[in-house]
């Protein structure tokens, strides 16, 4: 990899580093430089993986972009001077391009075969030819290259006073620029996605389910949201994670680690509760009452970003208060994060509020409260505690760290609390980088209902209603405990009707809003341009390498289709002329008297409007060739080379078309088969789409890493868990079919045809028990020998939802095993169920928890709820008995899924529903033409949020701004405007 440097990143802060020298910044901060005559800055071969990044290492990487092991940086008032070796020399001349403060000279060592330089001699006589030199005197290094410093050193006879510079490299690179702040905020994004997307849910599910789950081993399944492995066994970054996240549209994933493991702690930790930043996750097994502390930090492009965060289960009513106590004193904090502040300041502050509110806690708070960040992890230099008086300034970055430890409770235990986030120091005051999952309803779960430990309970026996007295008469009956108002029964639905008409749009209004914020989050650093995908590139081809690669046919200059290289030859001026197909866009004969006229047509901009009027050429504004004529009197010779032409092209289209289908289509890994025991298996099921040959059920296994479906005939599917998205459980109540239903990530070949929904299923009906008159039936009569059947039938029924759903929960658990992501047995809820036309034909769609689903019957449809951005109501208008529903993803890209007429007394239900899952509903009286508008909002999303986003949808109680605003007027060419009454 060529490595390339920011040159003109590293003259500015050479320039910085140079006004801190010189005392252009005069601060005591800087006191070790100005004593200085010159400043060293060594560094030998590369730490350990489990080391801290170094200071040195840090204030190198802030200079050049990168870590250099073995290289020398020294630093006078008039030259900077590198010792490395020839390899890196060559790295590091890139610097002198950008005009630099101070002349640059490069030093290079010999290579181990080569005969030796001058280059230690020359550097050593520069670095004793001063009497005082500053330098990081803590940091230890080794190396060849440090050992030849150290005997080089020895062996001069010259002394110099070392001092250390640590604190003044501290100051220098303390206050991050508009670059450094970026990465900053894309490591705070992605900490607080993690946090707040996974860890959260996840907790809640070991929680609710109480999985037993060891603290460290739910750290490792933390770490590979982000990927694991090398090679053919890599894993990206969990996307279904990522993609919820704000600002994570364009990370190099690559630039992104954890800074640390993810430190998770619980009531069991044997150690007990550690508030520090170099804890670690036990092997005990999470508690599953009391309190959980989660810590975990991220690095982007080098810098560091921490988040940490309480949760309880069942709290007390004063641990409650605690956790309060918490909150706001993270507020009186970051009101006094501001420039200019000491850092003893910061201390004594939320020293002084834990005094005022809480004195008994005051023991329980660390005797420091966070630590500075940036390219190290933590700057010892700035802590925030009582004797630091260091000043804060604009731009520095802090982890605010605020807790209380080894808190006793009412039954002699112990617990801690903490809240952790990343800080950025303002003029007024700290802002947090790092949010979401902080206030007391997200952290705090409760099994048996809020705690009443202060409160006194109860009577066990209830209390008798009052009854009216004529001295206090009162406005309303009481009857059994129920209050009657005085409004008839039609008058007091209707106003239910109403509240929660208003409801859902007061609701519908807030995820309306949140969208529109989100969007322009998403897309506010890419500024215009197609939404952070990748843009339509002019396609490359190339007919032959050269003119020896010409067809001997092509020397009698007459027209010739080579259908080997996909070409057509032309003679143009005596010359052969060869125009690749796909350059063609078709030909065309046409009979003239005697002659025969062949007119071949090229692919050009500025043609008729379709689906590739937007294919890019290199530059539009050139001279292109529209078409080519040819004349002859053999017609038969230009029938035929008419139809090649034209059927070279239909087959190059097809063979296009179907490789663009099969683009999605996953190589399989093998799946690793189950050894020493049985695998568990699913027996006489039938699997859709059905194999080749006739229609005979087989088994299913469950194995290490996926499942294998084998039929009697012997033919085989497997279906690795790492390509599972949703597992899905139908029962066979009111179905014909008990389905086991996987969705996958990416689609498979099955058989000549690629799938990406796979289902198991068996009949639940038995042809014994038929009403065809076979054996079984011959000779029964009666009411008697109907319910028997029934009875047989319910009982059939219930074995085989007993069946699959055993199956499906193993292979579930299987799944969340062996991918260390949560997959859930996913059921449609019947009640929840609406009629609509996905595709062709009528059918029922069932929500589930994750999706809405349609199994029965193929083809298939399963919409996951998270990748919806929002969903359209079409066709609602008073008279009309069917609506439309379009759901528009999150991914622009992709076509919006439209589900047509659906009944209008479901209208209300399909809303509920929709509101309750956290999508925003648009609603109008026709249909709209969706494919340009998702062209538009795809080709430049930032300025679409900008011009009011979804609003022009009108969502519930939106209708008079929505017209005021007059923005329908753009779509009004879009409509496709159905008849009217």
């Amino acid at each position: 990899m060529q490595v390339t440097l920011n040159a003109t990143l590293f003259a500015a802060r050479v320039q910085l580093l140079l006004n801190a020298w010189n005392g252009a910044n005069k601060s005591e901060e800087f006191g070790s430089l100005s004593e200085a005559d010159a400043l060293f800055l060594p560094a030998g071969d590369v730490a350990g993986e489990d080391e801290p990044m170094r200071k040195g290492t840090a204030f190198q990487t802030w200079l050049v972009g990168y870590e250099f092991p073995s290289t020398f940086f020294f630093f006078e008032k008039n030259k900077i001077t590198f010792l490395c070796s020839a390899s890196k020399a060559k790295i590091l001349s890139q610097l002198k391009a950008s005009n630099p403060p101070v002349p640059i000279e490069i030093l290079a060592q010999a290579k181990p075969k080569d005969p030796p330089t001058d280059a230690m001699a020359r550097f050593v006589a520069a670095y004793t030819a001063h009497k005082r030199v500053a330098t990081l005197t803590k940091e230890v290094h080794s190396g060849k290259l440090v050992e030849d410093w150290k005997s080089a050193l020895a062996a001069s006879d010259a002394k110099v006073d070392v001092v250390d510079m640590s604190g003044a490299i501290s100051a220098v690179m303390a206050v991050k620029d508009e670059e450094e702040l970026r990465s900053v905020r894309l490591a705070s994004n992605l900490a607080s996605t993690l946090l707040t997307h996974h860890i959260a849910p996840k907790l809640e599910t070991i929680l609710d389910k109480e999985a037993k789950i060891s603290h460290a081993a739910f750290a490792e399944q933390i770490e590979s949201r982000l990927g694991s492995g090398e090679g053919e066994n890599a894993k990206g970054p969990d996307m279904k994670v990522w993609s919820k996240g704000k600002g994570l549209f364009d990370v190099d994933w690559a630039s992104a680690e954890f800074t640390y493991s993810p430190i998770i702690q619980s009531q069991s930790t044997s150690t007990g509760f550690d508030l520090r930043s170099t804890a670690e996750s036990s092997q005990d097994n999470l508690a599953h009452k009391g309190f959980f502390l989660v810590a975990l930090g991220m690095r982007y492009k080098g810098y560091c970003a921490n988040i940490g965060r309480s949760f309880a289960v069942d709290p007390t009513k004063e641990q409650e208060s605690v956790y309060a106590l918490l909150l706001s004193l993270q507020t009186e904090v970051l009101s006094k994060m501001k420039d200019g502040t000491p850092a003893k300041d910061v201390y004594n502050h939320a020293l002084a509020v834990v005094q005022r509110e809480k004195p008994d806690l005051v023991k329980h708070l660390p005797k420091s409260i966070g630590f500075g960040m940036g390219l190290e992890f933590r700057d010892s230099n700035y802590v925030l505690n009582a004797k630091n008086e260091r000043p804060l300034k604009s731009g520095m970055i802090f982890n605010l760290s605020l807790g209380f430890q080894n808190v006793p409770d009412a039954n002699g235990k112990t617990y801690a609390l903490h809240i952790v986030d990343t800080v950025k120091v303002t003029s007024d005051k700290g802002v947090c980088l790092t949010d979401g999952t902080k206030s007391i309803k997200d952290v705090m779960f409760y099994l048996n209902g809020p705690s009443d430990d202060d409160e006194p309970k109860a009577s066990s026996k209830p209390k008798k209603s009052a009854l009216p007295t004529k001295a206090s008469p009162v406005k309303n009956k009481v009857v059994g405990n129920k209050v009657l108002r005085g409004k008839t029964r039609s008058a007091a639905q209707e106003d239910a009707i109403n509240s929660a008409a208003a409801k859902l749009a007061t609701h519908q209004r807030e995820l309306h809003e949140m969208r529109q914020r989100d969007g322009l989050a998403k897309y506010a650093e890419e500024g215009s341009g197609h939404g952070g995908k990748e843009v339509k590139g002019w396609k490359r081809f190339q007919s032959y390498k050269g003119e020896g690669g010409l067809p001997r046919e092509a020397e009698t200059l007459r027209i010739w289709v080579d259908r080997k290289n996909q070409t057509v030859i032309l003679p143009i001026n005596g010359f052969a002329v060869p125009f690749h197909i796909n350059t063609i866009k078709n030909a065309v004969k046409n009979d003239e008297g005697d002659y025969t006229q062949l007119r071949i047509i090229f692919q050009t901009p500025g043609q008729l409007a379709g689906k590739k009027e937007d294919t890019p050429f290199e530059d539009p504004e050139a001279t292109f060739i529209r078409s080519a004529s040819y004349r002859s009197t053999d017609g038969h010779r230009f029938d035929t080379l008419c139809s090649q032409i034209n059927d070279l092209k239909k087959e190059v289209n097809k063979r296009e078309q179907q490789k663009k289908e099969m683009a999605d289509v996953v190589e399989q890994d093998n799946l690793v088969e189950l050894k020493g025991r049985r695998p568990i298996k699913l027996p006489e099921a039938f699997v859709r789409p059905a194999l080749d040959g006739k229609r005979l059920p087989g088994e299913v296994e469950i194995h290490v890493n996926g499942l294998r479906y084998q039929s009697l005939s012997g033919q085989k599917i497997d279906l690795l868990f790492s390509n599972i998205k949703h597992i899905f459980f139908q029962p066979c109540d009111h179905e014909l079919l008990v389905i086991i239903h996987i969705h996958l990530k990416a689609p498979i070949m099955i058989g000549k045809k690629k799938a990406k929904d796979v289902q198991f299923y068996r009949e639940a009906s038995d042809v014994q028990f038929d009403e065809t008159g076979n054996r079984k039936r011959k000779y029964r009569y009666g009411d008697e020998d109907e319910i028997e059947l029934e009875q047989t039938e319910r009982r059939r029924r219930q074995a085989l939802n007993k069946e699959f759903k055993f199956f499906g929960e193993k292979l579930s658990e299987a799944a969340s095993t062996s991918t260390g992501d949560t997959v859930e047995l996913d059921i449609p809820f019947r009640d929840l169920a609406f009629e609509g036309v996905p595709f062709k034909m009528n059918v029922k769609l069932q929500p589930t928890t994750e999706c809405l689903v349609h199994l029965s019957d193929p083809p298939f449809l399963v919409i996951t709820l998270s990748e919806v951005e929002i969903v359209s109501l079409e066709r609602v208008q008073f008279g009309l008995k069917q609506f439309d529903m379009v759901i528009i993803f999150n991914d622009f890209s992709r076509s919006p899924q439209q589900i047509n007429s659906i009944p209008t007394s479901q209208l209300d239900d399909v809303k509920n529903w929709l509101d309750s899952v956290e999508i925003p509903i648009g609603e109008g009286p026709v249909n709209l033409n969706w494919a340009p508008i998702m062209k538009m909002v795809h080709d430049d999303p930032y300025q679409f949020f900008q011009d009011g986003g979804w609003s022009f949808l009108s969502g519930p109680g939106q209708a008079p701004e929505v017209c005021k605003d007059c923005s329908w007027h753009f779509l009004l060419p879009l409509m496709k405007f159905t008849e009217w009454g």
